[in-house]
């Protein structure tokens, strides 16, 4: 299946996509990281937050693998 990215700007995160489980985030520096298990309710939050990189590094990062 192909995901769809979603551009995020301004930010750290290039873009992102999001297939009801699992949170995909690219990086500007090219590194992509998959985030499986993460509820719709944060990927909400995660894309309407006013820095999406420091909610990233807040909720996200470390805490879905």
């Amino acid at each position: 299946m192909f995901l769809t990215m979603i551009p995020v700007n301004p930010s750290a995160i290039r873009a992102v996509g999001y297939d009801g489980y699992t949170l995909t985030v690219e990086f500007h520096s090219g590194r992509i990281y998959d985030h499986p298990g993460v509820p719709h309710s944060v990927y909400v939050e995660f894309m309407n937050a006013p820095s999406p990189g420091t909610y990233y590094n807040r909720y996200i990062r470390g805490r879905y693998r």
